[in-house]
């Protein structure tokens, strides 16, 4: 289950990102958007979870949580639409 995290504090690392997940369940993979330009991190990430049931209860308990001393906002990740052009 892929799972959208959101308003992440800019110092927030992967690693981080991923233990808070893992009280939760199995995580395959955490990564936190970084600007190719300035290196910053743009304040949102992903998480991959292998078990849709522990990615619920992830999603459940981790929405509205304070991470690094931001509201984490937390749902399950939608597909990207293909319908905006790329810079």
């Amino acid at each position: 289950m892929d799972i959208y995290v959101g308003n992440l504090s800019y110092d927030m690392t992967a690693e981080e990102l991923r233990e808070a997940f893992e009280q939760h369940g199995e995580v395959a993979d955490a990564k936190v958007i970084m600007d190719r330009e300035t290196g910053r991190s743009k304040g949102f990430g992903f998480v991959d979870m292998p078990n849709a049931s522990e990615g619920e209860a992830a999603i459940a308990e981790l929405n509205g949580a304070m991470l690094r001393g931001r509201t984490a906002r937390v749902n399950e990740a939608r597909p990207r639409a293909n319908d905006r052009p790329r810079r």
